[in-house]
């Protein structure tokens, strides 16, 4: 199966979104994006494919965000893209594109929603908190 993500392994959702595909049987294609980060055609794609606003994937925490006025709410999406593609880190983590669809997939089981239900046991996130059972079962 064909799956990518955008990944920051400096992230621990980011790490928890990884690990979970790989539960899944699947090894992704691993982009770091803030080593290389998508062009705009794609990321736009990526946020309208996973029901997004520009504004919405955008990530405050830890980013140029305040610094560069981008609270400002006159911003158009093409001012917002234009600061997501000369800052990656205002890019929100992680983005992830399989056949089943695209999902920022904040908290990191977002990313099932996408996945086959192949997962090989249970799955304990970093902190944690059990998201898979041992049959590979999501437990709500």
């Amino acid at each position: 199966m064909n799956v990518t993500i955008y990944h920051n392994p400096d992230c621990g959702t980011s790490r928890n979104t990884l690990a979970m595909i790989r539960n899944a049987g699947i090894e992704p294609k691993v982009v770091e994006y803030l080593q290389a980060p998508p062009n705009r055609e794609l990321l736009r794609k990526m946020i309208g494919d996973a029901g997004l606003t520009v504004r919405a994937a955008m990530r405050e925490k830890g980013t140029p965000y305040t610094e560069l006025g981008l609270d400002n709410p006159g911003l158009s999406d093409e001012q917002l893209l234009d600061a997501m593609l000369a800052h990656p880190v205002l890019i929100n983590r992680p983005f992830v594109v399989t056949p089943f669809g695209t999902r920022l997939a904040r908290p990191s089981e977002v990313v099932l929603e996408i996945l086959p239900d192949t997962h090989a046991g249970p799955f304990v996130k970093e902190d944690g908190q059990q998201v898979l059972d041992e049959k590979g079962q999501r437990i709500v």
